[in-house]
């Protein structure tokens, strides 16, 4: 069966450009300002939030994003709209900002000095919003819309960076030291819960009263780690997942039931369509770290962060196989094919300039990269694992592609 399968990737693909294209692509933010939230209020309307105050706007589903005024310059860490209209931003220095028309304007609610990490709102009246200081964790709530704010008793000196509310009354909270809160009575008081970690956890995500999942990570005076737990019992206990990365994570958000996704550190993503037993990583196309990711449905969503990038995917992060008839390809030779040691690539170079040599596997992710300016280039196949591979080399007026197979 398996010779079978070879073959016919060899009979029917060796003329053909055949290549796979990532499954997230980079749209253009207009700004190097790291980006740290990103949130829509439908298919096309979306805002981002990050340094210096940057608010950006979205009407075209992330074709083109405008700057809004947000009236500060301090730095916004997380956002979070009630409605089409209603919206709340908050950030360093205890600044919370507000807008009532979708962003049109931004007015401030608040002039407290605790770092704010995060806000959710249950209604829209009653929101919560957290963060703390150097000995404090701060949880402040809302019952009049962001008017008035008052302080709620944290119970905890560490450091608070996502709140989550399953319904009015039930929330949970994660931060520094692997500190993890829940509340059943809308904030009267605040449980710790055992996470058995001592790494700080960024994001926290339920996609019912009793399945949740938190992310974050840590360095271990060597290494950085990763950190995925998920609790099916509400949070009386949380179970440590397999995360497939070392990067600290950032930030998670499922779509639905099975299908998540998380991301981090050195443009991380993460997805699993298993309800977290099992993450694969997908590639982004970024080293940026990657600091907030949100789907507006099963298959399209966004992600942001450092250096103001801004990343979308309308298939999952899935990669797309793209298949083009072209003539150009008879200009590229690739023997032996299939080899377990060694193979050949041989073509055209008219412009005698230099070319990229790129080999991807079916995913997307570039295994292989270097520039050549031969029209001949031996590769050592010992450095592949057996399975079938996408080379293309392009440049000057020059694009060809073909599988090999080891």
């Amino acid at each position: 069966m398996k010779k079978l399968f070879v073959f016919f990737y060899i009979v029917v693909f060796c003329n053909l450009f055949v290549y796979a294209q990532s499954g997230w692509t980079t749209l253009t933010s207009g700004t190097t300002n790291y980006l740290m939230a990103v949130c829509f209020t439908d298919e096309n309307t979306g805002y981002a939030v990050g340094s210096g105050g940057i608010i950006l706007k979205t009407t075209n589903a992330g074709t083109v994003w405008t700057e809004q005024t947000s009236g500060t310059t301090y730095s916004l860490l997380s956002v979070y709209f009630i409605d089409t209209v209603t919206g709340f931003a908050v950030g360093d220095y205890g600044t919370i900002l507000k807008t009532t028309n979708a962003g049109t304007n931004w007015t401030l609610q608040s002039n407290s000095t605790y770092l704010l990490t995060s806000v959710y709102f249950t209604d829209v009246s009653t929101g919560y919003v957290l963060g703390g200081d150097i000995n404090y964790g701060v949880i402040l709530k809302t019952t009049n819309a962001g008017i008035n704010w008052s302080l709620q008793a944290s119970g905890t000196t560490n450091g608070l960076f996502s709140v989550y509310f399953i319904d009015a009354n039930m929330g949970y909270v994660v931060g520094d030291n692997g500190i993890i809160l829940n509340t059943n009575n809308a904030s009267a008081d605040w449980t710790v819960q055992t996470s058995n970690t001592t790494y700080s956890l960024y994001s926290v995500y339920f996609t019912d009263a009793n399945t949740g999942y938190t992310v974050g990570g840590g360095y271990n005076g060597v290494n950085t780690e990763s950190t995925i737990l998920k609790t099916i019992n509400g949070g009386a206990l949380w179970i440590s997942q397999i995360s497939e990365t070392t990067n600290p994570l950032f930030s998670v958000f499922f779509s639905n039931p099975n299908m998540g996704y998380a991301v981090g550190l050195n443009g991380t993503i993460l997805k699993t369509t298993n309800a977290g037993n099992n993450w694969a990583t997908q590639a982004s196309g970024t080293v940026n770290g990657l600091n907030s990711v949100y789907f507006i449905d099963a298959n399209t969503g966004y992600a942001v962060g450092d250096g103001g990038i801004i990343l979308k995917t309308t298939t999952g992060g899935e990669p797309t196989i793209i298949v083009s008839n072209t003539t150009k390809d008879n200009n590229l030779k690739i023997y032996p094919n299939p080899s377990d040691d060694i193979f050949t690539i041989e073509f055209d170079n008219h412009s005698n300039k230099a070319v990229l040599i790129s080999i991807t596997d079916l995913s997307g992710e570039i295994v292989f990269e270097t520039t050549c300016v031969q029209k001949k280039y031996f590769f050592f196949r010992k450095a592949l694992n057996p399975g079938i591979y996408i080379v293309k080399i392009l440049g000057d007026r020059i694009s060809y592609g073909k599988i090999v197979v080891k």
